[in-house]
């Protein structure tokens, strides 16, 4: 067949990508179900037994009232059954939106969904080479960057912009820049009930009024509750309280340090991280039976030579994959951090350790796999080149969570004997010309070209190609969702402090 005549094949046939968002892993299991038997019966223990302290009012309230009770230590225990009641009623799995509908995720059932997350005080200067504070401008940067990389589902802000005056300051200007930059479903913390309720008004307004964002809750909060061990923080809980009021989804984050504040070995993290979700998990249902929330399941490990944490580490996949099994056990969503590294820029260890615990985490059937791209440094910094190079990998992560098909027609019985009794060679076959499109993954920036056209083509390694790409973005792609007039409205009754002109060509920063 002439090059001419593949190309019209090639054309002519509908093309459904290799890989997309959602697609169902859980292959991977590194826990037997005996063992996940065992792991649930501690964390009924835990609950039941050891309790809470710190408890809000309105969880004491709420708690008691459902048949919990608070000890002599002011630790607050839930009972083995109401623990079980809310695990078989609340929500198995439910959408979470994108501004855009084309990038609505449905979340649970093993379905797998990679993002962004962290809370970097540092961006590794795209010019300069060295580490400086984080700003809004980054925030909204990476966002825009994001927006154009298909295998990063959904946008959790990833930074902390150090720019802002205030922390209440920072929760409204970090919903604000990540909702401009891209119309994936977007993630943010908040510090208090205020700042939740001061964001949902913006939001309502974005949509259009009062009461819009329930009807479309694009953005989502991420919520450390718990101080670990097993204390509640008293703002982000009552933080988690407003956006389950204003119906926003909640993960519901436990991130202890085994070793540290958490035990030492990989099954006992799981048994507490589990537990700290769980209560949250219980005090949200309480609020709402029909509130949407996730397991946030992000426990980390120690360097136990040195006390520090080891992000990259191949304990951590197996403790995110442990936990991601957990949350299928119960048939509840859930997410894990994985991707994370302790190399400082984009290099040979960066995508050893974000492939390792990524692709772990994925193929164990998490729900959400965030800082699953751009994070350096032991989730301190943050790279743009990296988000591009990440994009590749996340790429050929979630080609394994596909798998291999065996049907009759992949088989191929019918090719190999048409191809043996004509052209004896398969790559002008009809069949190999379709399915280059939807059976393989091609990287962005990855390099597959001969030494000596690589030598040609200037010697790039991939965080070259990688900086080219993001000079050409960042560059161009400026986002118009949301319109002058509706910016200008939003600016006039919130405090927007990311300058209107930065998010414009020419605006000199790129």
């Amino acid at each position: 067949m002439t090059r001419q005549g593949q190309q019209r094949v090639r054309e002519a046939v509908p093309v459904s990508p290799p890989v997309r968002p959602g697609m169902v892993g859980g292959r991977y299991q590194p826990l037997t179900h005996a063992e996940m038997e065992r792991i649930h019966a501690t964390i009924l223990d835990v609950i039941e037994k050891i309790g809470f302290a710190d408890p809000i009012p309105s969880m004491v309230e709420l708690g008691t009232a459902a048949g919990g009770w608070m000890d002599e230590d002011g630790r607050l225990h839930y009972p083995r059954a109401l623990v079980d009641d809310v695990i078989a009623k609340a929500p198995g799995s439910f959408v979470m939106p994108g501004q855009d509908p084309v990038y609505d995720m449905e979340v649970g059932g093993g379905r797998v969904h990679l993002g962004t997350g962290g809370a970097a005080p540092f961006m590794l200067d795209f010019e300069t080479g060295h580490h400086r504070p984080t700003s809004t401008a980054d925030l909204y940067d990476i966002a825009r960057l994001v927006d154009t990389l298909d295998n990063i589902h959904f946008y959790w802000r990833s930074i902390v912009a150090r720019d802002m005056p205030t922390w209440d300051a920072i929760d409204l200007n970090t919903v604000y820049a990540c909702m401009s930059g891209t119309t994936k479903h977007i993630t943010s913390s908040f510090n208090n009930g205020g700042s939740v309720r001061n964001a949902v008004a913006m939001l309502d307004m974005r949509l259009g009024g009062d009461g819009e964002f329930r009807k479309n809750p694009f953005c989502s909060m991420a919520c450390t509750h718990v101080v670990p061990p097993l204390r509640f923080a008293k703002d982000s809980c009552e933080a988690m309280e407003a956006a389950v009021r204003a119906g926003m989804v909640v993960g519901i984050v436990s991130a202890p340090q085994a070793g540290a504040t958490s035990p030492v070995t990989l099954a006992g993290t799981i048994v507490q991280s589990m537990a700290e979700c769980l209560g949250g998990l219980i005090f949200c249902y309480l609020i709402d039976p029909n509130c949407k929330a996730h397991l946030g399941t992000w426990p980390f490990l120690s360097d136990l030579r040195t006390g520090a944490m080891s992000a990259g580490s191949t304990e951590n996949g197996l403790i995110v994959a442990g936990c991601a099994q957990m949350a299928g056990f119960y048939n509840l969503p859930g997410s894990v951090a994985a991707g994370m590294t302790d190399s400082k820029v984009p290099d040979a260890q960066s995508g050893a350790e974000k492939a390792a615990t990524v692709l772990m985490a994925a193929n164990a059937g998490s729900s959400l796999v965030n800082e699953a791209a751009g994070m350096q440094a032991s989730l301190m910094a943050t790279s743009l080149e990296a988000y591009v190079i990440d994009n590749d990998m996340l790429g050929a992560v979630m080609r394994t969570v596909r798998g291999i098909e065996v049907t009759d027609e992949t088989l191929a019985f019918d090719m190999i004997r048409d191809v043996v009794h004509g052209d004896r060679h398969f790559l002008g076959h009809p069949e190999t010309l379709r399915r280059m499109r939807t059976d393989y993954v091609y990287p962005l920036v990855g390099d597959r070209a001969t030494p000596d056209a690589w030598e040609e083509a200037g010697s790039l390694d991939i965080r070259d190609r990688a900086r080219l790409r993001v000079r050409e973005v960042l560059g161009t792609h400026y986002p118009e969702h949301i319109s002058e007039e509706l910016d200008q409205k939003i600016r006039g009754s919130f405090e927007i402090l990311l300058p209107r002109e930065a998010m414009r060509p020419g605006n000199g920063r790129w």
